[in-house]
């Protein structure tokens, strides 16, 4: 083999092991260009964990700190288990100044307004006639499914709509299956109209809803919304509080069942909307 040749065949060899060498970085580089994201979604799992963990721990805390605060101003708050007080806390940011305000406030509204621990239908008979609010059903999380019927609402007694608001989240609540603590609620205002407008009787149901049994409420669809309906909105909008806000969601009519399907399974969906389960009124559950 000549000198020319041999150098030539040197140097196509090491262009080979270099052209070699240059492919598996290009395949190495294409490689950890994929895993990239997964990496980072490993790495935030991780951290979300830490931060989760972290939280809990704050939150163990801050009741055992709140729970001692309220029982040396009201010795019944004993008798509430701690998740009640979480949610008091997650209502106000975690802050125990205003989560224990808002509690003792409640306590004091419940020994005034529910003196026998519950209310009876006895004493909400013309709510329960207009048959406006069911109960049937869990979301995807597991949380029961509300229904109301805004069309069906009839102001009358303002004070008797507040009882039945609060018969009604009582029954709500004393249905939550083991280990939730929220509802969804899907607010229909098919045949709504100025006769059905309450706007006394919805800041009432907020007030009460917000302050007395706050992070109950897991999302808030509206369906079926007239035009006119958002008059009464922008009066009652001012008096929901920002957490509330963010869990309420407007529908559009042609695009109510695939909504409601991406939070509902078909066979826990109402009859109504295209499921499989009959609604049960309020006051049967």
């Amino acid at each position: 083999m000549s000198s020319y040749l041999r150098q030539k065949f040197r140097f196509s060899s090491i262009w080979s092991s270099s052209s070699s060498s240059s492919e598996e970085e290009k395949e190495t580089e294409t490689e950890r260009e994929e895993l990239a994201p997964l990496e980072h979604q490993v790495q935030e799992e991780e951290k979300d964990q830490q931060d989760t963990s972290k939280l809990d721990e704050i939150e163990r805390t801050k009741i055992k700190v709140m729970r001692d605060l309220v029982q040396r101003q009201d010795p019944s708050s004993k008798d509430v288990d701690d998740f009640m007080i979480r949610r008091f806390l997650r209502a106000r940011d975690l802050d125990i100044d205003k989560a224990s305000a808002l509690f003792l406030k409640y306590l004091s509204w419940r020994k005034e307004f529910v003196p026998n621990g519950s209310i009876s239908p006895s004493e909400i008979p013309n709510e329960l006639a207009h048959e406006k609010l069911f109960m049937q059903g869990h979301d995807k999380l597991g949380r029961p499914i509300v229904v109301v019927f805004g069309g069906r609402h009839k102001p009358k007694n303002l004070e008797e709509f507040k009882r039945f608001v609060t018969f009604s989240l009582d029954k709500i609540c004393a249905r939550m299956p083991s280990g939730q603590e929220k509802f969804v609620c899907i607010a229909d205002l098919e045949g709504w109209g100025y006769t059905n407008s309450d706007v006394r009787g919805y800041v009432a149901a907020l007030s009460i809803l917000q302050d007395c049994y706050p992070e109950r409420l897991g999302k808030l669809f509206i369906v079926h919304v007239p035009y006119i309906f958002m008059t009464a909105w922008k009066v009652v909008y001012p008096f929901i509080d920002s957490k509330t806000k963010k869990k309420i969601v407007f529908v559009e009519d042609k695009k109510l069942g695939s909504t409601l399907q991406r939070d509902i399974d078909e066979s826990q969906l109402p009859e109504t909307y295209g499921g499989k389960l009959p609604l049960v009124a309020i006051q049967g559950c």
